[in-house]
């Protein structure tokens, strides 16, 4: 007696640390039996993708044993247990992944665009300060050639007057030249001599 009692305690302590974590496969439901085949009767049903946590497993018959969310134990076809997660509950998590991943990808985006757009920015900013440089370089190019023209008019100029100089010192110097001849011809046939007296003295 004392054997079947120490049985019966050791089994009922054991059972809820050898449950394993299971989930019903994605059908619509599956029926629940009192023992490990078809022949024992229907006890209810569990819901596809439902949490269950198996106890046992008879090989032979193809069954599981199973505790379900309501606290029911029964036998459910082997085949429609499985270790892993069901859709139902895949999903959520799924889509809240979906929702973190297409919120990073908006922020990168987001991201993205702003560097884009001062890139751009920058880019046109660089444009119209090389457009800005050329135009500078353009004007100043235009007046070195304009200041190097004007040099070489003046120095032309220069050159001239310095021509026309010298040829009017020239006619200036035959000028006195000339007149001076003219005098020294002139002068002695205009002016008398003086005769000179016996003394000496005029």
């Amino acid at each position: 007696m004392k054997k079947l009692l120490c049985m019966v305690l050791l089994s009922l302590i054991a059972t809820p640390l050898l449950a394993q974590e299971r989930y019903i496969s994605d059908e619509l439901f599956t029926y629940m039996h009192s023992g490990p085949t078809n022949k024992y009767r229907i006890i209810g049903s569990v819901n596809a993708g439902e949490k269950v946590k198996q106890l046992d497993e008879n090989k032979d018959s193809g069954f599981t044993k199973i505790v379900d969310e309501k606290g029911r134990t029964g036998w459910v076809q082997s085949r429609f247990v499985t270790k892993t997660e069901s859709r139902a509950i895949r999903m959520p998590k799924l889509e809240k992944e979906l929702a973190v991943v297409k919120s990073k990808l908006a922020t990168a985006q987001k991201t993205a665009d702003e560097e884009k757009a001062g890139l751009a920015e920058s880019l046109e900013v660089r444009n119209k300060q090389i457009s800005d440089l050329e135009k500078n370089y353009g004007d100043i190019s235009n007046k070195l050639t304009n200041s190097q023209a004007e040099v070489r008019q003046l120095r032309a100029k220069l050159d001239t007057q310095k021509e026309d100089l010298l040829l009017k010192y020239f006619m200036y110097g035959g000028g006195v030249a000339g007149i001076g001849l003219l005098l020294g011809l002139i002068l002695p046939h205009i002016i008398p001599r003086r005769k000179r007296s016996p003394s000496g003295w005029a």
